[in-house]
């Protein structure tokens, strides 16, 4: 490995690690992701500079990569924010394995990916928006009932978006997947019953 290489190394390992320990674990506290995230963009840096030096295209690995990617995604459910943070990794593996113009615009490209994730996943973005899969005692046939009970069941100030999943009519329930905004404590304080002195 020459001196580029060694660079590339050293500064896919800092991101990385900032990118996981710095950003990702610190908000999520998911210990499950922490390998996965850290295997995947090694084994990236590792395969995509294996390949640089064969005869062997790098649209190749691209494809290879690909390919493991979408195994990896439908093998198991994980969330929208994992998903990006999953390509954050293998993206960062790639932009500091591959010879770009200098040593430092992979390592530059990689630190812009932390620097976005961790601007964009700042938990008071989010402190007041959530999603939920329910699971109904009975079916529900008109939308403003469904959204009625799941404001009451959630104690939700409103409902963002509503799927149903499943609808199962031999055990009368359904299943939905529910985006829903929840009240401030000011809020919520205001729409308790005052009780009797």
């Amino acid at each position: 490995m020459d001196a580029f290489g060694w660079t590339g190394l050293g500064a896919d390992l800092a991101l990385i690690s900032l990118l996981v320990f710095g950003v990702y674990y610190r908000r999520h506290r998911r210990r499950d992701m922490v390998v996965p995230y850290i295997g995947l963009n090694v084994g990236v840096f590792a395969v995509v500079s294996a390949l640089l030096g064969t005869d062997v295209g790098v649209g190749v690995g691209f494809g290879l990569f690909g390919v493991l990617s979408i195994i990896r995604l439908r093998s198991s459910e994980i969330s929208h924010g994992d998903v990006c943070y999953y390509f954050s990794s293998l993206s960062i593996g790639l932009v500091c394995a591959m010879p770009l113009e200098s040593a430092w615009t992979g390592p530059l490209l990689g630190l812009f990916v932390v620097l976005v994730m961790a601007a964009i996943d700042q938990p008071f973005l989010h402190r007041r928006h959530r999603q939920e899969r329910v699971v109904l005692e009975r079916i529900y046939y008109s939308r403003d009932e469904l959204e009625a009970r799941l404001m009451d069941l959630l104690d939700a100030e409103s409902i963002t978006r509503v799927e149903t999943l499943e609808t199962d009519l031999v055990r009368d329930s359904q299943t939905v997947e529910v985006s829903f905004r929840v009240p401030t404590d000011r809020d919520r304080a205001g729409r308790r019953p005052a009780f009797a002195q």
